[in-house]
């Protein structure tokens, strides 16, 4: 998995590259100020963020069924126990 995020006027964007032996792909996503400190309390940045969110996501789905673009906030709303996850695996 690679990650490379860059700051924005809000936040960060950040592009993820998964590889699997079915192929490559490459995903866009969005994290403001407010969802790492939510969710990543004194986190810096939002790599390790990330980083634990698609390990979040590949654990109950596929790298192909992955949106290519979306906010980070909009894992809570596939998966509900998304932000306690993070929370909790961040203390």
């Amino acid at each position: 998995m690679g990650i490379a995020c860059q700051p924005e006027q809000q936040g960060w964007s950040c592009a993820v590259t998964l590889s699997d032996e079915d192929g490559t792909s490459t995903h866009h996503v969005r994290v403001t100020r407010g969802d790492l400190e939510r969710l990543a309390p004194g986190a810096a940045t939002p790599d390790d963020l990330v980083r634990r969110s698609f390990e979040f996501l590949l654990e109950r789905e596929p790298r192909q069924s992955i949106l290519a673009s979306f906010d980070l906030p909009l894992i809570g709303r596939y998966f509900p126990e998304f932000e306690a996850t993070m929370i909790a695996a961040d203390v």
